[in-house]
């Protein structure tokens, strides 16, 4: 078993623990943001991190209104852009908390104004101590180059802070079911997608609404364990222009959980189909004609999570189909310290 199995089957049991250990704390953090609820937010991060920033941005935008920017670094490093910041929050997000880049940016928003929030799986990091709070991901050390339980560890405390910030108590209860039911996730059978993509050298990931953050952290999973070009888009952006390298055959993933997005998902990978693509198609069971099938996670904010689960599986599956080893994808290493 690789690495990257053996951690991404961890992840249920550190989220329980993760879930109960910032419970208090993120309750504190929450009620402070309704008490003095930022203008706006931006957010900080690279890989595997900014997908899951993108997560953070829909449902906060979402939920609170408010808009929410990725931030490229490079605007801080390079550019030294003058930030004006006051009234705003700050979200920086990393599993090593490390690089220097990501350092230097979360600084320079906090001196121009901004109240600053990290989420770091490694204690006492640079990135924490360069911040306001700290929300540690307990997700425990990940020695695999290929993220998987810090990626989901990232989106459940954000979820936990957002249940928090908006008194979703709706959520907030489904997060306490969401350890066993990401347990059932890693247990689905996804060896269908296995069979069609062993041979595969192209192919899109197609997400929507909370779900493109999944979307995003499939391709980039693609690529680095199996090396397939991989290209993740929105189903509402597809048909502007990707839809061109369509053709006979061609692989599609398209991540339809339940939730408002899920009809239109479904329609597009029926019209995939129709014109050859090779369709796999992950959805519920209340979904016939599904490839894949998904838990459902108990609440709509959740439902990203339970799919990356069963992907995680199913693609470490796929490396070693394929000869591959995604502990040590080429030319990478667990902690890139860009600038």
């Amino acid at each position: 078993m690789s690495l990257m199995l053996e951690e991404a089957r961890n992840a249920p049991e550190r989220i329980r623990g993760q879930l109960q250990r910032n419970a208090v704390m993120l309750a504190e953090l929450g009620e402070q943001l309704r008490l003095a609820p930022p203008a706006a937010a931006v957010t900080v991060a690279r890989g595997s991190s900014d997908h899951a920033a993108s997560y953070f941005a829909y449902l906060c935008m979402k939920h609170r209104g408010i808009p929410v920017a990725s931030l490229p670094p490079s605007l801080t490093t390079l550019a030294e852009a003058p930030w004006r910041l006051t009234g705003q929050l700050a979200v920086a997000v990393s599993q090593s908390g490390q690089s220097p880049d990501l350092v230097a940016t979360q600084r320079a928003l906090a001196a121009a104004g901004a109240r600053s929030l990290a989420l770091v799986n490694t204690p006492q990091s640079p990135l924490g101590a360069a911040s306001d709070r700290e929300v540690p991901l307990y997700a425990g050390e990940e020695r695999s180059v290929a993220a998987t339980k810090s990626y989901l560890a990232t989106l459940s405390a954000m979820a936990q802070l957002l249940g928090h910030w908006n008194e979703d108590h709706d959520l907030l209860a489904a997060l306490d079911a969401l350890p066993a039911r990401l347990a059932q996730a890693a247990e689905r059978d996804w060896s269908p997608a296995i069979e069609a993509l062993a041979g595969a050298d192209r192919m899109m990931v197609i997400g929507r609404g909370a779900g493109l953050a999944v979307a995003q952290e499939a391709a980039l999973k693609f690529k680095e364990t199996c090396a397939i070009q991989a290209e993740p888009f929105s189903g509402a952006e597809v048909r502007h222009g990707p839809m061109a390298l369509i053709g006979p055959d061609y692989p599609v993933l398209v991540f339809a959980p339940p939730g408002p997005e899920q009809a239109g998902l479904l329609e597009l990978a029926e019209w995939l189909e129709g014109v050859g693509a090779r369709v796999l198609l992950a959805a519920d069971d209340g979904v016939a004609r599904r490839h894949l099938p998904l838990v459902d996670a108990g609440h709509e904010a959740l439902q990203p999570l339970a799919a990356i689960q069963s992907f995680y599986v199913m693609v470490a599956g796929l490396a070693a189909a394929r000869g591959s080893d995604p502990d040590h994808p080429r030319h990478l290493n667990k902690v890139t310290r860009t600038l």
